[in-house]
């Protein structure tokens, strides 16, 4: 462990995680020191709405701190029930299962939708890292498509022809770019191969479509995608995983989804807040308008400023740097400004490719993007970006 350690340190590539010291708001205490939060992914500043909070709090009381089992045997509570009823509603679906996160959602679901080598997975190359380890639980074959390349998917879908289960797997909004799938053309080709597919939509629940129902809404495409991932821990502000589908999607995982059957059950408060969180946001649709205008202004005055934006159309938008030196010199340098945002360096993007990622929130207010902006400014000025 201490060789493996070393090796990361130098290289540059070790995390020293900031410690977050107060709730997690546009403005919080990072290591002691009032930052604006820039990378988050609190997108809809839902973490401390006094609603979901109360929910929190009166089913905690209610209900205690925890449900004392699994789902599958005694701990399955009506809140549960009541949670996922209500993303069923959201998602303009049949239903929905809560999992205990979208990484548990994603391992646990994927090993049970192919049997052998007779089946095969075909996955976007930049897919999230739980979709890569949910794929490698499997015996299926499996085939990668260059990123959002439709050719090289249908190609894909035409050499495994004679699988017999096809499972296309894609990120919804990619996490490091901020760009889409286009899954209309993806469902298209889905239907006419014969093929399901799962798309983990964990950035894009309550970012895209109406109201943030997500994009199998934004494409109008309920019903014709098998599987749809989502997480209660980004924009919807609490914790937690969803898929959501079809009844005999959900009758299907909770049967056979060992990440389901075998994890104790979200405490009741969260179950509450979960809740809560989905009826938020169907009712004051002002926080998912707050969040595209804060980014749209965003992108343009970054842009205005001279800064590549990459591929992003979503509210993570990445600034480019190349190196990953530039990536840290210029968080560093917004550090300095009152910034927090996050350095993306190999080995998690290519090595030519680093970023600074921010995440957009509907919280921010005027003076804190004013803030933000002329940081950016400065910084990028001093690192030699602009």
């Amino acid at each position: 462990m201490d060789d493996r350690y070393n090796e990361l340190v130098n290289g540059g590539l070790n995390w020293e995680p900031p410690t977050l010291e107060s709730a997690s708001e546009p403005e919080c205490t990072v290591d002691g020191k009032r930052m604006i939060m820039l990378s988050a992914n609190n997108y809809l500043n839902l973490t401390t709405h006094p609603k979901v909070v109360a929910a929190m709090i009166s089913a905690t009381e209610k209900y205690g701190a925890g449900s004392g089992s699994v789902r599958a045997i005694s701990g399955t509570m009506d809140i549960h029930l009541a949670a996922e009823s209500a993303v069923a509603k959201f998602k303009g679906v049949e239903a929905s299962l809560i999992y205990s996160a979208g990484y548990t959602a994603n391992v646990g679901l994927i090993p049970t939708l192919v049997q052998g080598k007779q089946d095969v997975i075909i996955s976007d190359e930049l897919n999230h890292g739980s979709i890569i380890d949910g794929v490698r639980l499997t015996k299926a074959q499996r085939a990668v498509y260059p990123h959002n390349d439709m050719n090289g998917l249908e190609q894909a879908l035409k050499d495994h022809s004679d699988a017999e289960r096809k499972l296309i797997i894609t990120d919804g909004v990619f996490s490091m770019d901020g760009d889409i799938c286009p899954l209309d053309v993806i469902t298209e080709l889905a239907e006419e191969h014969d093929a399901m597919i799962f798309v983990d939509d964990c950035h894009g629940e309550g970012v895209l479509g109406n109201g943030g129902a997500g994009i199998v809404d934004h494409f109008g495409l309920q019903g014709r995608v098998d599987f749809e991932i989502g997480s209660f821990s980004k924009a919807l502000g609490v914790q937690g995983g969803i898929v959501a589908g079809s009844e005999q999607m959900r009758t299907h995982a909770l049967n056979h989804s060992r990440s389901w059957l075998l994890s104790g059950s979200q405490p009741p408060g969260v179950a509450a807040a979960q809740k809560a969180a989905v009826e938020v946001l169907m009712k004051e649709p002002q926080h998912h308008a707050r969040l595209w205008d804060n980014t749209d202004r965003f992108r343009s005055e970054m842009e205005g400023l001279g800064f590549d934006l990459g591929l992003s159309t979503t509210p993570i938008i990445p600034v480019m740097c190349g190196e990953s030196r530039i990536a840290k010199e210029l968080v560093n340098a917004l550090r300095d400004e009152g910034i927090v945002a996050g350095a993306i360096v190999f080995p998690m993007v290519a090595r030519n490719a680093a970023r600074v990622r921010n995440q957009l929130s509907a919280g921010l207010n005027d003076t804190q993007l004013d803030r933000i902006l002329a940081a950016y400014a400065s910084a990028g000025r001093k690192v030699g970006l602009i």
